[in-house]
């Protein structure tokens, strides 16, 4: 009996089809250390006095009094899940006086609780409850815990590869990591500038640690923030930002020495701010797009806190942090609250000259010289993202085609000899 190729490969192939195939196990997904606990779930984290009008986008926390006889809302930009998250679903925290006076301070969403007296107009609530307690928060825990791990994050080396360069008024920080970028600078190198430029890839991490007690950038008149994730240059404000907010998410400026933060009120700030030791003067106009996390604020006019939560991965210190979790590895030791950060490294990089012809240009800042736009290419995925991965199945398969294949040949050979 004669077998014909056909049937052999129809035989091999379905063999091969039945063979199993092995698959590499999806690998585990990082895990992001929530590092500021309680504190991180407040756009408006203050250890002592909030003197603020109009508004705050986020939740508001206040270890000491709070001023609102201009006029304040709360939490109008919360989200269910945001309010359900918060300390018994408080929207607005005060734990000393709330001064009302004759203006209305209003909760959007969530709960207001106020452990001293209430001196004017009662509260309005929108979609939660008043009640007085003055313990809901242990402000002193949370920020004995804040000052520590910002003194920790501070002596973080800058990453390898992040330039800081000026030239003129402009300051540019460029960094290519894809995970998070340190960058070390002081307080007179920052204030001195009019523009500042970041370039990071989209949906890295990145802390900008200032060095110095005194932080003034209404001193230089600082006019804008420039950011870009790998395209060109936006002016951050509430409704642009770079990579759709994603460079703006992950951004957290850390003071660890600072007394004293001042903003211009002629530059919305991108990102979020700790300076668990500083008083922050908010000054009449222009946001901050992120959380703050100060001894005590002060604010007024367009100068609000808009709701964009940090939500970047952050380095473990050694620092216990202030939510519980699982064990990991053993920690280092808290270091003590007042540690120095190390020195800042100075630029080594020389002042761009005329951009290139490719330099992303910054949008919102006509006749602006822009840094240079250039980054190093970062190479996304490894081998097995280039059909590598595809090998291991494709030989398994083709081994039990050829084992099939001689299995059929050898069994129709045996039926022609006794034929």
């Amino acid at each position: 009996m004669r077998i014909s190729a056909a049937a052999v490969l129809g035989g091999s192939l379905v063999l091969g089809l039945a063979a199993p195939v092995a698959h590499a196990a999806p690998a585990a997904p990082a895990v992001c250390t929530d590092v500021f606990g309680v504190a991180g779930k407040y756009g408006e984290f203050v250890l002592g006095d909030d003197v603020h009008s109009p508004d705050a986008e986020g939740a508001v926390a206040v270890g000491g009094n709070a001023d609102f006889r201009r006029g304040f809302s709360v939490g109008n930009e919360l989200s269910e899940s945001e309010v359900a998250a918060l300390p018994g679903r408080a929207a607005l925290v005060v734990r000393g006086d709330l001064l009302s006076g004759d203006a209305a301070t209003v909760v959007m969403k969530g709960d207001a609780v106020v452990g001293g007296a209430v001196r004017g107009r009662p509260v309005e609530l929108h979609a939660g409850t008043f009640r007085k307690q003055a313990d809901l928060i242990d402000f002193e825990g949370e920020f004995a815990k804040l000052r520590a791990y910002s003194a920790a994050l501070a002596e973080e080396p800058a990453t390898k590869g992040t330039t800081v360069t000026a030239n003129g008024p402009v300051l540019t920080l460029t960094g290519d990591d894809t995970t998070r970028n340190v960058f070390s600078v002081t307080a007179a190198r920052l204030e001195a500038a009019k523009e500042v430029y970041l370039k990071v890839p989209a949906g890295a991490t990145t802390v900008v640690n200032v060095s110095g007690t005194d932080y003034d950038m209404a001193k230089a008149g600082t006019t804008g923030f420039l950011l870009s994730g790998g395209g060109p240059y936006v002016l951050d404000d509430k409704l642009q930002s770079a990579a759709d907010g994603a460079v703006r998410a992950k951004l957290l400026w850390n003071f660890p020495e600072a007394r004293t933060v001042t903003k211009s009120s002629k530059a919305a700030w991108p990102g979020s701010v700790l300076a668990p030791r500083a008083h922050l003067e908010l000054g009449t106009a222009a946001p901050v797009n992120g959380s703050v996390w100060v001894a005590s604020l002060h604010g007024s006019g367009g100068a609000e806190t808009h709701h964009f939560p940090f939500s970047g991965c952050l380095p473990e210190t050694g620092v216990t942090p202030p939510a519980p979790q699982e064990p990991s590895a053993t920690p280092t030791g808290t270091p003590p609250a007042e540690t120095t950060p190390a020195s800042t490294p100075s630029a080594t990089t020389s002042s761009p000259a005329t951009p290139s012809a490719d330099a992303p240009s910054p949008t919102g800042a006509p006749g602006t010289p822009a840094p240079d736009g250039s980054a190093t290419p970062v190479a996304e995925g490894d081998l097995a993202s280039t059909g590598s991965s595809g090998m291991v199945p494709l030989a398994v398969g083709a081994a039990a085609v050829l084992a099939g294949g001689t299995g059929l040949v050898l069994a129709a050979r045996r039926r022609a000899n006794r034929n």
